[in-house]
């Protein structure tokens, strides 16, 4: 479409001072925790890799000890389109749609057809689409934490970068985002 930009591919995930991801080794207190009920919000949809999608699955179904930040978050995700790819999924919840193949087609498709932003969840999806210079930007939420091992948040070579800003986010949370450097 002429005039049009096309949707951005963000990945984004914590991680820890030593490189690695792991969500059960480090949550997020409330602020950071309302940063990303409002980052969710303002997406056009997420693309997610099998494991993190199972775990992410947890918000699809209500809990009785949940508060309202908690309420709000998986509302919010849940009103989001996901596209999960798997080889192995047989299915997958509410607003979402399994992707088994052609991944660069339905990235390089969906780049065109939405506006704003994608945001890409998983290490080894991630890597993927790094590999086919399908990413435009990587944000890095970086926590005072170190994990000594784990799903290193770059999965295979780590690409060429440029900085493009730092955001202190909570008190001991900064996020870091990058370009493909040129």
């Amino acid at each position: 479409m002429e005039g049009r930009n096309l949707a951005k591919l963000i990945y984004a995930l914590n991680q820890s001072l030593d490189g690695y991801v792991d969500h059960d080794r480090f949550a997020p207190r409330p602020a950071l925790f309302r940063h990303f009920i409002e980052d969710v919000r303002g997406l056009s949809g997420m693309v997610y890799g099998r494991r993190l999608y199972q775990a992410m699955r947890y918000w699809d179904e209500d809990q009785s000890d949940w508060g309202a930040d908690e309420r709000e978050y998986a509302a919010v995700w849940r009103s989001q389109p996901k596209w999960v790819v798997s080889r192995s999924l047989e299915s997958v919840g509410p607003h979402a749609t399994l992707v088994t193949s052609n991944i660069e087609v339905l990235i390089r498709g969906l780049r065109s057809q939405l506006v704003g932003d994608i945001e890409v969840g998983g290490p080894d999806l991630a890597g993927a689409l790094t590999g086919l210079g399908l990413i435009d930007e990587y944000r890095l939420y970086l926590h005072p934490v170190v994990l000594g091992s784990g799903k290193p948040f770059f999965s295979g070579p780590v690409p060429s970068l440029r900085f493009v800003a730092k955001e202190q986010i909570t008190e001991d949370v900064i996020r870091l985002t990058y370009a493909p450097a040129p």
